[in-house]
């Protein structure tokens, strides 16, 4: 459970890393009105700034379901793995949307989507169980 806590913990700093990389050695960055001086920001930059925006909208269903899944006794090696795979993949991800790489992208957002999927699926599983 450990592995899924420290998931948990990673997948939440996430977007602050992509902030930070649209954001570093930026000439003319403006932190008065960051959203404003990103809107303007083309190629890496605004990629890092769209994987910040999906790596928070990915952060809540994670979240949920790793909790979901430990309080109904799923396997916690299970659920390590499964974590362990939604960090990788959204890694994987993030690296692939700075480097333009949609179609690799796109296959490991799937991934990552699925694994979160299968807790849920897992803790209806365990549910039905008792």
């Amino acid at each position: 459970m450990v592995i899924s806590y420290a998931s948990v913990l990673v997948a939440g700093l996430m977007p602050m890393v992509c902030a930070g990389i649209a954001k570093a050695g930026a000439k003319g960055y403006d932190n008065h009105d960051p959203r404003a001086w990103l809107s303007h920001q083309g190629g890496y930059r605004a990629r890092a700034n769209a994987a910040q925006a999906n790596c928070f909208e990915a952060f809540p269903f994670f979240a949920v379901g790793v909790l979901l899944a430990l309080l109904t006794g799923v396997d916690p090696f299970m659920v390590d793995l499964l974590a362990a795979l939604f960090v990788a993949t959204r890694v994987a991800y993030v690296a692939c949307y700075l480097a333009d790489k949609a179609l690799f992208r796109t296959i490991f957002w799937t991934v990552g989507y699925l694994s979160v999927v299968t807790f849920f699926v897992l803790a209806m599983q365990n549910l039905q169980m008792d």
